[in-house]
């Protein structure tokens, strides 16, 4: 479980004293340039100019800033500004440009979630406002199309894609074990902090050469910059609590967290169908530097460890005791630094080393194993910009994979370490305003498997008049199968998918439709026997296909105070892979996926309420008393949840939320005895959510000498 600190929006209140700075965005023609993105720098205070070109920016901010202009098409404007509670006149004219990214740009399978970019689904803050997603990054891309929600598991599954086949990156850095350790039907969260981030670049397939050991999608984090201000921030929740401190230097900043849970005061009061023998419990601590360096450079280091721990009964269909008694403990340590430079001449260089150790004890009824997975990462990156339109990225990086399976009882040990060595490059072209060509490859080996691949990718787009784009990705994409199957088999070979996605998007005037249709096929997947830590008969004969379409809408215009979004996504996916001997619907992947996220703001009571709702037609499963595999589907899933955030002052805030207010029985597929019964029967129980709802309460505080600051800063 994660401080859940960042579910809230920002309040639009008018206490404060406030600087206005308004004018006219012009192109080099005199006429107005609409949907202009006008914003200060390092902050989310910005605004879009309207159909005559004009703007008004409003703030509480103070001192010196940078005001940015951009528009699709032209060349950005800095303008330094100094913000004193006065009103300013600022007009600007735009010089044509077609070198820049913010012209026409891929979009297909990318969904951004900046301020800094175009083409915005999702802000920052928006990530973390979904009532649903009880402040788990995860859990709010679930309602983004292409996701689906599988509640009693808690990871992101991407178009068919099972979850071991999206990848997490950090400021571009490998992120390994970025989910929380736990049991069967016991759903698990990133474990990563939402108000860590500025932004996110989620792709359901077709993304960059830079990303790789990802099948199905990337998901990349980026992190906030150098604080506002120095502050304290306390945290006062149902299930724990947390403390977090910055401090902020002319070019740089500390920030220390320290947070703990305990669920059992929690399910006390409010009852579980959990047969704890000790809820969950832990506590984390993070430690996040960043610094200026030079002109136009930064550097970057993170630290993060944490400690957790459960004991839990699981019963077993046809059995009237408790069951098996499942013991975890999870030791969990992260560190990263990364650095980013620009130099003249229209050269970048950044990059980056990461690792990560995550340690669980698992005490499986009478067999005890200890798993330790260490994951390494290097990279360096460099991007030249060649002329106004190409521009040219290659970068070097280095993987170590590491799994060491220690069996107490039968004193068994079993090792695995695999180097990965890539080299990427990948060139944008802009053909002209309205066209842009993208084309890269990716190369890679194996110490372990001894083997060596190219993966190559390529994307096209064009921007019509109205400011709509059609874009076309397609590409090869690699992954080597998870470490607890290749310390039985050290040979296996990567698996692979082939991409193809066809997109347009439309984002205008605070409308934003996005509309997709996706191929994919894969081969090599993993096949095997048994059960975890007793895989048997593994092979690499599996193979399938998704396809599909989806759509997004999101408008934050037609409705006075009112932000929402709607997501449809029809999947068709079939495999053979894991345990199945023909190609089969996954039980992750439901074909009918739809959901809704609603936002008022109310300006009067100081509130924002939040309803989001999740909805599909149901979980295949295979019914053994029939003949046949996957031949038989749950009920349709639905999700009703719902948030009240309350600004009590500028420094304080309480957040009420909760998921499945119905309390819907939602089941996700079913356990099957694996014997028959006196009357010839496979006895079962449902595989559900063991907890109706969650209910959460939040109190945060915080401490600083800026009596308006409080913990959306960063957001």
């Amino acid at each position: 479980m994660k401080l859940l600190t960042s579910f809230f929006l920002i309040f639009h209140i008018q206490v404060w004293a406030q600087t206005t700075v308004k004018g006219v965005v012009q192109g080099p023609d005199g006429n107005p340039v609409p949907g202009a993105n006008i914003y200060l720098q390092g902050t989310y205070e910005g605004t879009s100019s309207e159909t005559d070109g004009s703007y008004v920016l409003q703030t509480e901010l103070n001192g010196q800033h940078i005001l940015v202009f951009q528009s699709m098409g032209y060349r950005s404007r800095e303008i330094p500004v100094t913000l004193s509670g006065s009103s300013y006149d600022i007009n600007v004219v735009l010089k044509e440009a077609i070198g820049e990214m913010n012209a026409v740009a891929i979009s297909a399978g990318a969904m951004g979630a900046s301020d800094e970019k175009k083409a915005v689904v999702l802000r920052p803050i928006d990530i973390v406002t979904v009532p649903g997603a009880m402040g788990d990054i995860a859990g709010a891309f679930q309602t983004l199309p292409g996701t689906a929600a599988v509640g009693n598991d808690g990871r992101l599954f991407v178009r068919g894609g099972d979850a071991s086949e999206t990848a997490i990156f950090i400021d571009g850095m490998k992120v390994g074990n970025a989910f929380g350790t736990t049991a069967a039907n016991v759903p698990t969260r990133t474990r990563f902090n939402p108000n860590l981030f500025k932004g996110s670049f989620f792709s359901t397939g077709g993304y960059s050469v830079e990303y790789g050991h990802a099948l199905s999608s990337a998901l990349s984090l980026s992190t906030s910059d150098i604080p506002l201000r120095n502050q304290g921030d306390i945290s006062l929740m149902s299930v724990g609590g947390g403390f977090t401190q910055t401090l902020v230097g002319e070019k740089n900043s500390i920030t220390a967290t320290s947070n703990y849970f305990d669920l059992s005061p929690y399910q006390a009061l409010v009852r579980q169908n959990f047969d704890w023998e000790r809820a969950p419990s832990g506590w984390d601590a993070e430690v996040a530097a960043k610094q200026r360096w030079g002109k136009s450079g930064m550097i970057k280091a993170y630290l993060r460890k944490e400690s957790s721990g459960m004991q839990i009964w699981q019963p077993s269909p046809g059995v009237q005791e408790r069951g098996a008694l499942i013991r975890l403990q999870n030791n969990y340590t992260f560190a990263q630094s990364t650095f980013k430079q620009a130099f003249s001449k229209e050269w970048d260089l950044y990059g980056g080393i990461s690792y990560s150790r995550n340690v669980d004890k698992l005490g499986l009824d009478q067999q005890d194993v200890h798993h330790i997975n260490q994951v390494g990462h290097v990279k360096v990156v460099g991007v030249k910009g060649l002329s106004d339109s190409f521009s040219l990225k290659s970068g070097l990086e280095h993987y170590l994979f590491s799994l060491r399976q220690n069996f107490i009882s039968e004193r068994l040990q079993g090792k695995l370490i695999d180097h990965h060595s890539n080299f990427f490059t990948e060139a944008d072209y802009y053909i002209s305003k309205q066209w842009i060509f993208r084309g890269g490859l990716r190369s890679g080996y194996s110490s372990q498997a001894g083997q060596a691949w190219l993966d190559p990718r390529a994307s096209l787009a064009y921007r019509f008049g109205h400011q709509g784009q059609l874009s076309l990705a397609a590409g090869k994409f690699s992954q080597s199968p998870e470490p607890e199957f290749r310390i039985l088999q050290p040979q296996l070979q990567n698996s692979q998918s082939n991409h193809l996605i066809v997109n347009y998007l439309l984002d205008k005037n605070g409308i934003t439709f996005r509309a997709e249709a996706f191929y994919k096929n894969y081969y090599k997947l993993l096949t095997f026997r048994g059960q975890p830590f007793f895989y048997t008969h593994i092979g690499q004969d599996g193979e399938g296909q998704a396809r599909g379409f989806d759509f997004f809408y999101r408008d934050r215009k037609t409705f006075k105070n009112t932000d929402f979004w709607i997501t449809y996504s029809f999947i068709d996916s079939r495999r053979k892979f894991a345990g199945y001997s023909e190609k089969v619907q996954p039980g992750f992947a439901p074909r009918h996926n739809g959901s809704v996220v609603i936002k008022h703001f109310v300006n009067m009571l100081r509130s924002q309420l939040s309803a989001s709702f999740i909805i599909n037609d149901g979980y295949p499963y295979t019914d053994p008393n029939h003949p046949g595999e996957m031949n038989a589907k749950t009920r349709g899933f639905q999700d009703l949840s719902l948030s009240w955030s309350y600004l009590v002052k500028p420094s304080l805030i309480i957040h009420l939320a909760s998921n499945n207010v119905l309390g819907r029985e939602n089941i996700f597929g079913y356990q099957f005895a694996a014997e028959k019964n006196a009357s010839g029967k496979y006895e079962n129980i449902p595989v559900g959510l063991q907890a109706p709802r969650f209910l959460f309460l939040g109190i945060f505080l915080t401490l600083s000498k800026d009596k308006s600051a409080n913990q959306l800063n960063n957001l």
